[in-house]
């Protein structure tokens, strides 16, 4: 397969100019304008190129005039790199490509020519996150239920989730009713929609709903759409979720003119809503659609690329193609196991100082991470070093809100007159403390020179503010007294553990059920974690200044730190892929929540993080991690052990390494059983990696590594007395259903509605 084989039936010499670059099967998918075709594009195998060639060659052979050709990306920044692009091939007539942008600035325009159908006028407002927030928050108080109970953020997810899924508020079913509020899901969506209507408002997620519900209620408008656009191109298919789907759908039905590039192994997108079986049904959707599978990868290394490889064949769900390159071999990907995560980060930073020597550039090195609260580890240990980075996709770790706001906290303690996180948290969680308690609060602090905590205490004393506030306020501040006290003879991580229980902080993300709240206390956790290597709240307060003070000038190279979910589309020349370990990779609560299907969308993941590298490739695994206070073993990702051995080079200080996982695996018939059955032990020795821990201070000794280094199995939650196998439970979200199976905290339910389960106990209840 090279650049120089047409195809058949066409002469070089009459390839047009923007195709005249592209090799064979991509020139096909160019060429090959009539019928559905499933364009299945490979990381890195140029598949934007083939895509903006196609759209030129559309309009360049006068099969269909720019405004007959509809064109959908997933975002503005692919939108207007697709214009540019094709705008260099064909001109000025670019400009007259009206259909060509994201999802929902189609469905906004079309929504535009055809409000009164769903009961809004042209003029309508599109409303933000935030207005809907404070619209479902209003609807709540109104219906008289506990906010707090119930949250708004809640219900804005649930809602959201319905509607990506096509499902107006009559489609919902007994499941998805009882997922809000015992059984008033329904009830809210609908009365939600309505307050939109009143207002001549809509929220993203209607864009597209509104606009399916009007096919297919006025045929007479899905048949001047699919009349118009004689041609349909679809970029990254394989993110689609079920509402875009249906109504791409409707709209290719008629003349099945309609081109969709993606790769079935890079669907990573399921928690907002992403369907990979999209994309793995589109050939029974499109009788007769030609495949065209573009494997040529111009981006990694053919050791990279075989790994990649190797590690995807062990999914079941996907449609199948073979990367491969011209480029030469470069080096095997390399499997690190270290003793920890602080030797992680130590070993990383010494990595990515030796390149810096041989000449590599800091922007062409990236670490990659599972999930946000492992950026934290890496921050520390660059500021002490000296090492320059940036996060991408996402605030710095001691920059987020919730770290943020946990810091104010621990501020105020330590600094009673810091005004300013007292500001931050007075009323975080919410406590009834408006604006207006506020207002009066700083005009008491200045008329008498006081600190604001120490002018609300006095305004407590006072009639000035209701007596609600002031018995917050008295409480508020009775915390603070307490905590203060605490700090005096508690470490600091303790402390911060007791304030944001006693604050209530913890509940508030924990009652929003939703995936970015598991995020906000994951990072809370290990904030908590990073506090245990100080001996004083002063000291570590000092540490996280320095860290803020970190320079934030955007000049100069920098190390680029990010979740491999952000990193999608992105490349580098060298990657570091850390945390490689079963439960933070793949991610426990992935699996708990999703099961198998969960456990191939992990493999995808691992798949994406591993393609974004184009000449050398790390992953690193440790064997200890330090969870809530108390060391844990790790046994590594199975992931490490699904790599092809011929392709990846272990280096470890550990005994076992890929080999002992693929031992243990290969006595279970099942990878995911395997994951309640095989024990996270290892045997360490003491190689280099025990020098270096002890030249660093840690304590090695017999007893504490026996104390420290406790098998994970002893640290599973115990289980709940009051269920058992054979019981009837309720679920939020799968609804009623029978214990057929439970193993510690974790119970397999056989559910009316969605079938088998795996779930923690915590989130359901005796019926």
């Amino acid at each position: 397969m090279t650049d120089a084989v047409v195809p058949s039936g066409s002469a070089s010499q009459d390839i047009p100019p923007y195709a005249q670059g592209l090799n064979a099967p991509q020139r096909e998918a160019v060429l090959t304008t009539e019928g559905p075709v499933l364009m299945l594009a490979g990381a890195g195998t140029g598949k934007t190129a083939a895509l903006t060639a196609r759209l030129a060659h559309l309009v360049a052979t006068r099969r269909a005039w720019p405004s007959e050709i509809l064109c959908v990306t997933f975002t503005n920044k692919a939108a207007r790199e697709m214009r540019e692009r094709v705008g260099r091939h064909i001109g000025q007539a670019v400009e007259g490509m009206p259909w060509l942008g994201t999802f929902h600035s189609i469905g906004a325009k079309m929504l535009r020519r055809h409000a009164e159908l769903v009961g809004l006028q042209s003029n309508y407002t599109i409303i933000d996150t935030d207005d809907q927030l404070r619209l479902l928050k209003a609807m709540i108080v109104e219906a008289g239920l506990d906010e707090k109970r119930w949250p708004a953020r809640q219900l804005a997810g649930l809602i959201d989730r319905w509607k990506n899924r096509g499902l107006n508020p009559q489609d919902l079913d007994a499941v998805e009713n009882e997922a809000y509020a015992n059984g008033k899901g329904q009830a809210f969506y609908a009365r939600y929609q309505e307050r939109l209507k009143a207002l001549n408002a809509c929220d993203f997620g209607d864009l597209l709903l509104h606009m399916l519900n009007v096919f297919r209620q006025h045929r007479e408008v899905l048949e001047s759409y699919q009349q118009r656009f004689k041609y349909i191109l679809v970029d990254e298919y394989q993110d689609t979720n079920q509402v875009q789907y249906l109504w791409l759908r409707l709209l290719a039905q008629e003349r099945k003119n309609i081109c969709v590039v993606g790769d079935d192994d890079q669907s990573i997108y399921s928690w907002r809503g992403a369907e990979v079986a999209n994309i793995l049904k589109f050939e029974k959707d499109f009788p007769g659609a030609a495949v065209i599978k573009l494997e040529q990868n111009y981006r990694s290394t053919p050791h990279i690329l075989a790994a990649a490889s190797g590690l995807i064949n062990a999914n079941s769900e996907r449609l199948g193609k073979t990367l491969w390159t011209e480029i030469p071999a470069g080096e095997k990907v390399r499997v690190i196991g270290v003793w920890d995560g602080p030797e992680e980060a130590r070993r990383i930073g010494e990595e990515i100082e030796r390149l810096e020597r041989e000449g590599a550039g800091l922007d062409q090195v990236a670490i990659l991470v599972r999930a946000q609260y492992q950026t934290r580890e890496f921050e520390d240990r660059f500021i002490q070093i000296g090492l320059n980075y940036r996060i991408i996709g996402g605030f710095r770790f001691y920059e987020r809100a919730e770290i943020r706001d946990a810091l104010a906290y621990l501020r105020v303690i330590a600094q009673p007159a810091d005004d300013l996180a007292f500001e931050r948290i007075y009323n975080q969680p919410k406590r009834g403390l408006g604006a207006k308690t506020l207002e009066q609060m700083h005009r008491h602090a200045r008329a008498t020179g006081l600190p604001l905590a120490a002018a609300s205490l006095q305004l407590a004393d006072t009639d000035e503010l209701p007596a609600r506030a002031r018995g917050t306020i008295a409480g508020l501040m009775g915390q603070f007294l307490r905590w203060r006290e605490m700090a005096e003879t508690t470490g600091p991580a303790e402390l911060l553990r007791a304030v944001l229980d006693e604050s209530g902080y913890e509940a508030m993300l924990r009652a929003e059920k939703s995936a970015e709240a598991a995020g906000r206390l994951e990072n809370l956790g290990e904030l908590a974690r990073a506090m245990e290597d100080y001996d004083t709240l002063q000291d570590f307060l000092e540490h996280v200044a320095l860290v803020m003070d970190n320079d934030r000038a955007d000049d100069g190279e920098k190390v680029t730190i990010m979740t491999i979910h952000a990193a999608k589309g992105l490349e580098f020349d060298h990657l570091f892929l850390p945390g490689w370990e079963e439960g933070v990779f793949p991610s426990q609560r992935a699996l708990d929540e999703g099961g198998l299907a969960s456990l191939e969308e992990e493999r995808r993941l691992a798949y994406v993080a591993i393609t974004r590298a184009r000449r050398r490739c790390t992953i690193v695994h440790a064997a200890n991690r330090r969870i809530y206070g108390q060391w844990t073993s790790s046994i590594p990702s199975r992931f490490v052990g699904e790599l092809p051995a011929d392709h990846v080079a272990e280096e470890t200080t550990l005994t076992g390494g890929a080999s002992l996982w693929r031992a243990q695996m290969s006595e279970h018939d099942d990878p995911f059983a395997h994951v309640a059955r095989v024990q996270p032990s290892r045997t360490l020795t003491r190689g280099p990696g025990w020098q270096r821990a002890v030249a660093t201070g840690y304590d090695s000794s017999p007893a504490r590594v026996k104390e420290n280094t406790r098998s994970a199995a002893s640290f599973a939650a115990r289980p709940r007395t009051d269920i058992a196998v054979g019981q009837r439970v309720f679920h939020d979200k799968f609804g009623y259903g029978e214990v057929v199976d439970q193993e510690g905290n974790k119970l397999e339910i056989e559910f009316e509605q969605a079938g088998r389960k795996r779930v923690i106990d915590s989130f359901v209840r005796a019926a």
